[in-house]
């Protein structure tokens, strides 16, 4: 296991200072990201070397060199990424999750033995297995030329091992048409869409054909936060992109972004990112060792 991790971080440091395509379907690579809090789109994402703390909502997850986690919906979350040392920064891959692709898995699963089951967002050390499906899979960015045959069938061997393992069952509700995660997945997509309009919660509850009671529950188990706690970490991240990336003032952005008032704007921005937005920018733009994602 050590020599396919030690080749897999050769092959994953040609990988740019962001999130980098492949060439392989659905898989990105990534050497030590730069500042982007984000919303996580459904993925399974495994460390290669580094460590990196993941805050969604009021959970806070450590994951470290040979884990992987899953992200079964879209999730707006902060965090950081430490390198090894300098010359050993923040390796990791990703392989966004296809529910089609999962469904013919489970259609083929039968009763085979099932692993005890984690938490979401729960970091697990992947198998030896699992290890080297992936650098089978890396290994044909070098070999364009097999990946329309190869690649589909690692794919789901890597998956494979992931539904054998203690996050199996998240999964396996990723691929149902009419699992929880599924029915939570069209509220967070509506959400997202519409992250700068009120609502009411009611109308999302219909949308996932829950109760009120049922979405409440189920949403926060998936996504760690309540409704409007999701839709306030979008803003929140979103006015950060623009404070860095626009020329829009700090009041500007907050109308932009949803907000009433200004000073409500400022406070939540100061209570998550540790400092008012000007300053906040201004930090980014100054090189610190430790890169915030």
């Amino acid at each position: 296991m050590k020599k396919s991790l030690a080749e897999l971080r050769s092959i994953v440091m040609r990988a740019q200072d962001k999130w980098t395509e492949t060439g392989l379907p659905r898989v990105a690579m990534v050497r030590a990201e730069a500042c982007a809090d984000q919303v996580y789109q459904p993925m399974l994402h495994l460390v290669l070397q580094g460590t990196k703390t993941l805050s969604i909502g009021a959970d806070v997850s450590r994951y470290t060199e040979g884990t992987y986690f899953l992200v079964p919906v879209d999730v707006p979350a902060t965090g950081q990424v430490h390198a090894d040392t300098l010359d050993q920064p923040y390796l990791a891959v990703s392989l966004t999750l296809d529910p089609d692709v999962i469904a013919t898995l489970l259609m083929d699963e039968g009763k085979a033995p099932r692993a005890a089951q984690n938490a979401c967002f729960e970091g697990v050390y992947a198998p030896a297995e699992m290890m080297d499906a992936w650098l089978r899979m890396m290994r044909l960015m070098d070999r364009p030329n097999e990946v329309a045959i190869l690649a589909p069938m690692i794919e789901r061997e890597i998956l494979l091992r992931a539904l054998q393992g203690p996050l199996g069952n998240i999964l396996r509700d990723v691929a149902r048409p009419d699992g929880r995660m599924t029915q939570i997945r069209r509220v967070t997509q509506w959400i997202r869409e519409h992250y700068a309009e009120p609502f009411r919660v009611e109308p999302l509850a219909q949308m996932s054909d829950m109760s009120v009671a049922a979405f409440y529950r189920h949403f926060k188990s998936v996504t760690a936060m309540t409704p409007i706690q999701y839709q306030k970490r979008l803003r929140l991240l979103r006015a950060r992109w623009l404070l860095l990336f626009d020329t829009l003032d700090a009041t500007s952005i907050a109308y932009a972004v949803g907000y009433e008032s200004a000073s409500q704007f400022n406070r939540e921005y100061s209570r998550l990112f540790g400092l008012p937005p000007a300053r906040d920018a201004a930090r980014f733009r100054t090189p610190a060792p430790t890169q915030h994602v």
